[in-house]
């Protein structure tokens, strides 16, 4: 067998997403963990404007699930402490020589780097209930990663980053070649490009220590979008300037030098905890449309519309605010998880 993950441009059965529930991420005050619930569902019905939706919600949080989301939402209870799906949720993959058989990687979790505040055992479980679910075949890994911490292109390229895949709180007795190996046999990637680290904030003590998909995402074969900080004062400003050239000197998997199309930040640079690392790059690519990060600026916004628009031609692209989100450490990328359609039909969560 030989698996493959595809672009997530390919055509989705769903999308998947966890309901959030009491605890560190979510926060404290009735008022400030209304913004995270209300967060999560705004996502959750924009994508279903598109595409079927399935929520993980904990039994604690079934009642609010059910009155936020509605009847038109699945839902299935697990139970859960994080609820970043893209992160512990399976990464799907598949077998161009079965061509009815879906694949899920199921990466070992544990928390960003198992953090003295993360809470994180009982969805490290999820992976392989979701897998069972939804019948997919499950693909185990021994490699410590997050689904926020790779983006492909589905022709054999994949974008990772040194302070990720191989941080000594994750994958401690790894080297790129160990990693390369298993990103090959799990989802598909002959050439594996590095970015040195990401995002300034992504390395505070709530962060992800370099997510790439705040960074850069592989919009169409050989197109980059990459995030782009303009105001100098923000540390990203050098930091992206380093990384955008640092992707322009490189090539994908055929060999392509990459068009880069940049997305530039929204003007707010720092909230109560400092420099923020808002960016469009954290979208989600669904069935004929795009769920793009808000941030208030109402001009920033749009002009990031305009530029996914170009990315992906054909595609409505609907805005949702992801200041809430962002607050607790990520974007709109990274509280969902696409589950990719079989050749000639599609799986079924129920």
């Amino acid at each position: 067998m030989s698996w493959r993950m595809p672009s997530e441009t390919a055509r989705h059965d769903r999308t998947w997403m966890a309901f959030p529930r009491e605890g560190t991420t979510l926060g404290s005050g009735d008022a400030w963990k209304e913004t995270g619930y209300a967060a999560w569902t705004a996502v959750a019905h924009s994508v279903a404007e598109f595409e079927p939706v399935t929520m993980i919600v904990d039994p604690s949080e079934r009642e609010r699930a059910h009155r936020m989301l509605g009847s038109h939402i699945e839902q299935v209870e697990m139970p859960l402490d994080e609820f970043w799906m893209r992160d512990f949720g399976p990464t799907f993959v598949l077998d161009d020589e079965r061509p009815t058989v879906l694949g899920a990687v199921d990466w070992v979790f544990n928390g960003w780097g198992d953090h003295g505040w993360s809470e994180w055992k009982q969805s490290a479980e999820i992976a392989r209930m979701v897998t069972a679910h939804c019948g997919a075949e499950l693909v185990s890994s021994l490699l410590v990663n997050e689904g926020g911490g790779i983006h492909v292109d589905g022709e054999g390229t994949v974008l990772v980053t040194d302070t990720v895949q191989l941080d000594p709180r994750r994958n401690p007795y790894a080297d790129k070649s160990r990693v390369e190996a298993e990103l090959a046999r799990t989802i598909g990637a002959s050439k594996a490009i590095w970015l040195p680290r990401g995002l300034t904030r992504d390395y505070q003590p709530f962060g992800t220590s370099g997510h790439v998909d705040i960074v850069a995402t592989i919009a169409a074969p050989g197109l980059l979008l990459v995030h782009r900080q303009p105001n100098a004062d923000h540390p990203d400003h050098a930091v992206m300037k380093e990384l955008r050239a640092h992707l322009a000197g490189t090539t994908d998997a055929q060999g392509r030098k990459w068009t880069i199309l940049d997305l530039d930040a929204p003007t707010e640079i720092r909230d109560e905890d400092g420099f923020v690392d808002y960016s469009y790059v954290n979208h989600l690519v669904v069935n004929d449309g795009v769920i793009a990060c808000g941030f208030g600026d109402e001009k920033a916004d749009a002009a990031a519309r305009a530029v996914l628009e170009q990315a992906y031609p054909g595609r409505r692209v609907v805005t949702v605010d992801s200041r809430a989100i962002f607050a607790r450490g990520g974007g709109v990328h990274c509280i969902t998880q696409q589950q990719p359609a079989l050749r000639g039909g599609t799986t079924s969560a129920a």
